[in-house]
């Protein structure tokens, strides 16, 4: 009755109660801004739509043991283990020298480490006392609480710069908000509302303490402030918005729609956050394709859908987008981007295997209705062992209770076979649809100013029978001189370690105006053609006229070429090849590499050249890096291929990628 009645009441146009709108003079952001979200929820039918806090009951709360005892015997057994085994240890302590290593040494794993084992020990503490109801871990929870809610700053020393001090130490009188204030406050909210009478039987001040903190730390300033850049609402800001906004979003939403006590407010913010969420999709082609990379999209798009589901449970499903066009093609992504098993095109700094949330990805595919993204999504839970433990606590709360509907789901991987992002200028093709067998082919046009990006207009990566052959290594572990002026510094965002040119010892910039340009696509059943001018990615100083790459996938012939040709303003200049590749190289006549695909049983893969153009060399590059190490192991290979002196005035070269087949390798 009440979800009919709010309905009629927005059919009719009646509103309960009056609700001013922010200043949207203020807050409208750049140029012509889209509105998909806020142009069709403005303050009173979200306040008509919208549940009262005190009536929302998106899960179960600890009380409500059948259906926490309705869980699987084995699930509730790990969730509960996985609490037990912090014991009464002391909660560890997070030093304010800790915090200044960042300004110090530019390191910021040590914080960020302490930081996530304490919010990782709450969220399994809060759990399992949902999971056994006998309040044994309650003080635990308690202290867990009572640690966050007295820690100076829930952000992060590499985001201080949100705050006028910058670096250093936080100024605890400034308030700001970042991924890691979001995520605190988020967790928070849900432990109030999963644990609230529980905790309210030890003392009623310890929810009073956390939505103070709430308030205080995140809700009052983003209510208050539009000079947050994640936001994209402030137009004297030109930073472009990317990830940042839909987590930041998703987790002041829930935060907002959980302890939000005073209604006004409430509206207000949710719809400020739609307005802010209008200019994350700003930043969308039509495709839906991600510039961050499949990593990233678990917390772009992945966070979109958050926020999107927020919303369509408190309105009772009256407020839903999954009918949008965009929102679609956002989702689908994913299932795009993917290679085989956990392999991804990592372009940008996304690493190149990715343990996908198979929850999320399912759970967005059902709504829109996308039988791949669902299949896909079951598929990544299969191989993880299920999907109980999300990657934060909203996220774990969906997969609990879905987790009966994602067990028995059919589990496939869709392997598309053509896939072309104009939008990002992002092609992927492989021999046939639902087949890792023979080749892949995956580049990029785009441009040196993309979000995480890296010097790399124009490069490619190949797969042969769903094992990487040559490829993109991706990023180390961040560090302050990762998002710093000394960001391409660092030997992984250069082009020269990408499967890309030097022109007379000159890379790619980065910026903007260093861009693909003249780009072209085309498909069928026997071939994939992908042609881009790379040129204007390299400097002035090279004197290129024009650099025309051109790939090509046969699919009969199961080989690729990849086919250059260029000219100079004058003159000429020594040219060299970087194929990076993480198989073992080599060289066994002229005119041919051999690399040694890294799976029993796989068939050898044969670099075909003219050995008249070019010298070939081979550099070992050991990783000790962790997060490399994560996709590629303890080594990967450099090939370089330099023109020779009698081809250094030539304006044409190719080389061929074939796959022997077993026996041929043999």
């Amino acid at each position: 009755m009440l979800v009919m009645t709010r309905r009629r009441m927005l059919e009719a146009g009646v509103v309960a109660g009056a609700f001013p709108r922010p200043n949207m003079a203020q807050i409208q952001g750049r140029g012509k801004p889209a509105k998909l979200l806020s142009e069709s929820w403005g303050p009173e039918k979200l306040a008509a739509a919208l549940l009262p806090r005190e009536k929302w009951e998106p899960f179960p709360s600890a009380s409500d043991r059948l259906a926490w005892d309705r869980l699987p015997p084995d699930v509730k057994q790990g969730l509960i283990s996985a609490a037990e085994r912090h014991g009464n240890q002391p909660w560890p302590i997070l030093p304010a020298s800790v915090f200044l290593q960042y300004a110090r040494t530019g390191d910021r794993a040590v914080y960020e480490g302490i930081r996530s084992a304490r919010r990782e020990r709450l969220r399994e503490l809060v759990i399992a006392e949902c999971v056994e109801g006998k309040g044994r871990f309650l003080d635990e929870v308690l202290n867990g609480v009572w640690a966050t809610c007295e820690e100076t700053y829930w952000g992060v020393p590499a985001h201080l710069g949100l705050q006028k001090v910058g670096i250093g130490l936080p100024d605890v009188t400034e308030p700001t908000v970042d991924l890691f204030t979001g995520e605190t406050a988020s967790l928070l909210a849900w432990t109030d509302y999963l644990l609230g009478s529980q905790l309210d039987r030890i003392s009623p001040l310890i929810r009073h303490r956390i939505r103070l903190e709430i308030n205080r730390r995140m809700l009052t300033p983003n209510l208050e402030r539009v000079d947050f850049w994640w936001m994209g609402l402030d137009p004297k800001l030109t930073r472009t918005v990317n990830n940042w906004n839909p987590w930041i979003n998703s987790n002041w939403l829930a935060s907002t729609l959980l302890t939000e006590t005073n209604p006004e407010r409430r509206i207000q913010s949710v719809y400020k956050i739609l307005c802010s969420l209008d200019r994350f999709l700003d930043g969308y082609h039509a495709d839906g394709g991600c510039d961050e990379g499949p990593s990233y999209w678990g917390r772009a798009g992945g966070s979109l859908f958050d926020c999107l589901e927020l919303l369509y449970s408190a309105s009772e499903g009256i407020i839903q987008f999954y009918d949008q066009p965009l929102i679609r093609e956002i989702g689908r992504y994913i299932y795009r981007a993917h290679i085989y098993n956990d392999y991804f095109v990592n372009f940008a700094d996304a690493p190149a295997r990715l343990r996908l949330n198979g929850d999320l990805v399912f759970r967005y595919g059902r709504r829109i209705g996308d039988e791949k993204m669902q299949a896909l999504g079951a598929f990544a839970a299969s191989q993880h062992g299920g999907s109980t433990r999300g990657d934060s606590i909203g996220r774990q709360l969906h997969a609990l209770f879905n987790l009966q509907t994602l067990s028995t789901a059919p589990a496939w991987q869709p392997l598309t076979r053509d896939v072309w992002l104009p939008g990002i200028q992002v092609m992927a093709a492989r021999m046939k649809e639902r087949s890792a067998s023979g080749l892949y082919l995956a580049a990029k046009g785009g441009h040196n100013a993309e979000s995480h990006n890296h010097n790399d207009v124009g490069n490619f990566i190949v797969y042969a029978d769903g094992q990487p052959v040559l490829i993109d290594v991706g990023v180390e572990t961040y560090t302050a001189k990762t998002f710093s002026s000394q960001r391409y510094e660092i030997w992984t965002m250069q082009s020269a370690y990408h499967n890309l040119p030097t022109i007379g010892g000159i890379m790619q910039n980065s910026g903007r105006q260093f861009a693909a340009r003249d780009v072209h696509y085309m498909a069928n059943d026997r071939m994939v053609e992908f042609s881009l001018d790379i040129s204007q990615a390299y400097p002035p100083q090279t004197g290129l006229k024009y650099w025309r790459r051109t790939l090509r996938l046969d699919r009969e012939k199961n080989e690729i070429e990849l086919a250059e040709s260029w000219g100079f303003a004058q003159g000429g200049h020594d040219i060299m090849w970087t194929l990076m590749t993480p198989c073992a190289v080599s060289l066994t006549a002229p005119g041919e590499i051999i690399l040694a695909v890294q799976k029993a049983n796989s068939a050898t893969v044969r670099l075909i050249y003219d050995a008249a153009s070019v010298t070939p060399s081979v550099e070992e590059i050991n990783i000790n890096d962790p997060h490399l190490r994560s996709s590629w192991g303890q080594r990967i290979y450099r090939i370089v291929l330099r023109t020779t002196a009698a081809s250094r005035n030539s304006s044409t070269w190719s080389l061929h990628i074939a796959q022997s087949s077993v026996r041929e390798s043999r």
